[in-house]
């Protein structure tokens, strides 16, 4: 016993020597530690010049397209378990360029958006028709459509809803 308390107290000294005797003096102190912490956060955080984000000195582009819908949400109401119903939802490009449609993504799988896909010219009509596959759901649904185009901002929300009735199989819905 007394030659494994020798051995543990041996080897404590011998690792608190090493440590002293280190040449290169480390920082101590708030601006050392926040001086380390800010180039690791650099690094490992690069700045990514994105387009479709503005700088707070960025004024936003007067010619830009805007496209401006004439309704946001539209509600098919009460639908039958099954039922598959489309809505075209109807936009003019207010701005001073044309209005490229990049992208359309919905919030399910179940909701599909199909947009015109050349440029619309200001003042001019463009479309984005959105079909919605009740299929498995019940209940009220709300389903978001992000429309990715050359505007500013870049997306621009629309919605559909739909309260999808119980078909009685399962008993009634609480």
């Amino acid at each position: 016993m007394k030659r494994t308390f020798f051995s543990t107290a041996l080897l404590a000294a011998t690792l608190l020597m090493g440590a002293c005797g280190q040449d290169k003096p480390t920082e101590v102190g708030t601006e050392g530690m926040n001086a380390a912490a800010a180039d690791a956060n650099a690094a490992a955080n690069p700045t990514v010049d994105n387009p479709n984000v503005m700088g707070e000195t960025e004024a936003p582009n007067p010619n830009a397209p805007v496209m401006t819908f004439t309704e946001q949400e539209f509600d098919f109401g009460d639908i039958k378990p099954g039922d598959v119903v489309k809505h075209t939802f109807e936009f003019t490009n207010t701005g001073k360029s044309p209005l490229v449609i990049e992208n359309a993504q919905a919030s399910c799988g179940c909701t599909t958006p199909e947009w015109t896909k050349e440029p619309v010219a200001p003042g001019a009509k463009g479309t984005m028709q959105v079909q919605f596959d009740s299929h498995g759901k019940t209940g009220m649904q709300n389903k978001q459509i992000a429309v990715r185009a050359n505007t500013q901002p870049s997306i621009t929300q629309i919605a559909i809803k739909a309260n999808i009735l119980s078909d009685g199989a399962n008993g009634p819905v609480r």
